[in-house]
């Protein structure tokens, strides 16, 4: 990287190399590209600095990713598509980095009002504050100043309180809940999960070999007390995953008597809770409790990302919890993660300064104006044919189909339109949600959303009863 010009970001340099190597692979078979570590250390860059570059070329469809796999270098119109027998979020994830396709199965809210402006003029202001430091300290947990704001972020009362040692700050999302199914001690345990779930959480809790017990939501989203204490009562559950204030897919928000309910059950069982907060920032009201604020702060794991209501540019995922120090530590430390320093300031200094509390009511308000076009296109030409349940903030919006109908059927018809939905099977390792889909207004592209909306419709009547 010596060679970049000074004035370019680092990711800027990475991005011509990679286009190089893509160049060099010329028009012929798929190529693997170099994985995000490989690169990282043959360049000497930080892994979120390589894959804000890998993002940023398949943006252009010049790259494309498998899970588990890699990247690859090649025209993605050359590839060929899965097989009807291939994994169905393989073929979600390929199919979505298509050119020309309508993606309406991605679930990235700070696309529509990324931060990527203020966050880099930042970085641009403290790169000339903080010169590199060929032997800067090393901070394997994250960077200091982040791990303060987060803190004072969290913290809500005098017993609901954080500090920066209670902090952990990983390259991205996925690394961290991987840490944490470690550290947890989950593997082959029993974990209770709100459903429908996060596909990438319930694809880590399997590859763990974790025995998931999905308690699926009532109508209203709330969470079946009885069902619930019939778990804890009969099965040895190592912790439950809540949301902690939006529960995604569905964007409903669980009723503050609800919530006081089941923490007063998981607090007589002695349950330890693993919150989700990925979304809390992006619901619509000002006042809704966090599911965190009923329980009991020494047995709470809570984990996030700033991806989703910042961007691409800020991948970083981070925990925090009071417990099990040492090994957090340690599994922080082995992980390596290269996290630019002077990003993780950036971020920093925008949520301490007051600027993300000011870009978050414009996401919102942007988030829930996309959606309301979407919902009402919904209930005016398909109000026949499926249900929408009402999302208090996010953005996607979750639909039922009236009559239980082949939704791989309705999956396959509407991606030969090249229209890709996200089938509700995704959210369950227990087939539950089968005649359920997630939708999402941002990625449609040049497409028409009525016209795409007509054709859901049309897909969805045509298919056979399941």
């Amino acid at each position: 990287m010596k060679g970049s010009r000074e004035n370019d970001f680092v990711y800027q340099a990475v991005y011509r190399y990679l286009t190089l190597l893509i160049d060099e692979a010329g028009n012929g078979g798929a190529v693997r590209l170099p994985s995000l570590r490989q690169l990282s250390d043959r360049l000497n860059v930080s892994i979120s600095t390589v894959q804000y570059a890998y993002s940023l070329l398949e943006k252009e469809g010049r790259v494309y990713s498998i899970a588990k796999s890699g990247y690859y270098a090649q025209a993605l119109h050359m590839m060929d598509s899965p097989d009807s027998g291939s994994d169905l979020l393989e073929t979600v994830y390929v199919n979505a980095r298509r050119p020309g396709m309508c993606v309406l199965s991605a679930d990235e809210p700070a696309s529509l009002q990324p931060l990527d402006s203020p966050l880099l003029m930042l970085e641009r202001e403290l790169l000339r504050q903080y010169p590199r430091q060929p032997h800067a300290l090393v901070q394997p947990c994250g960077e200091l100043e982040l791990r303060t704001v987060l803190a004072a972020r969290y913290t809500s009362s005098t017993a609901n309180y954080w500090r920066a040692d209670d902090v952990y700050i990983g390259a991205d999302l996925r690394g961290v809940l991987e840490i944490l199914i470690s550290v947890l001690e989950l593997r082959r345990a029993t974990v209770v999960v709100e459903s429908p779930c996060d596909w990438v959480i319930l694809r880590l809790l399997e590859a763990a070999e974790v025995r998931v017990i999905e308690l699926p939501l009532l109508p209203g989203g709330m969470i079946d007390l009885q069902r619930l204490e019939s778990v804890l009562k009969s099965e040895t559950v190592r912790l439950m995953l809540l949301s902690s204030v939006l529960s995604m897919p569905r964007g409903s928000l669980l009723p503050l008597s609800n919530q006081q309910a089941v923490a007063h059950l998981l607090g007589r069982h002695g349950t330890w809770v693993l919150e989700n907060d990925c979304y809390s920032e992006l619901h619509e009201g000002n006042d809704a409790q966090r599911m965190r604020d009923w329980l009991d702060p020494d047995r709470l794991v809570v984990f996030s990302t700033f991806e989703k209501f910042v961007g691409a540019e800020a991948p970083f995922g981070y925990v925090l919890s009071r417990h099990w120090r040492s090994e957090l530590q340690r599994h922080f430390l082995l992980r390596a993660f290269r996290l630019s320093p002077i990003r993780q300031k950036a971020i920093a200094r925008l949520l301490g300064g007051g600027r993300l509390d000011q870009h978050l009511l414009v996401l919102r308000r942007m988030l829930k104006e996309r959606r309301t076009q979407l919902i009402e296109l919904l209930r005016e030409r398909l109000g026949d044919a499926m249900q929408v349940v009402e999302p208090e903030g996010g953005a996607t919006v979750w639909v039922h189909s009236l009559r239980p109908v082949n939704m791989a059927q309705v999956f396959q018809r509407l991606l030969r339109q090249q229209i890709v939905i996200a089938p509700g099977e995704l959210f369950s390792l227990q087939s539950l949600h089968a005649h359920h889909l997630r939708l999402s207004p941002l990625s449609h592209g040049d497409h028409d959303l009525a016209s795409v909306v007509g054709l859901i419709g049309d897909a969805l009547r045509l298919a056979p009863a399941d």
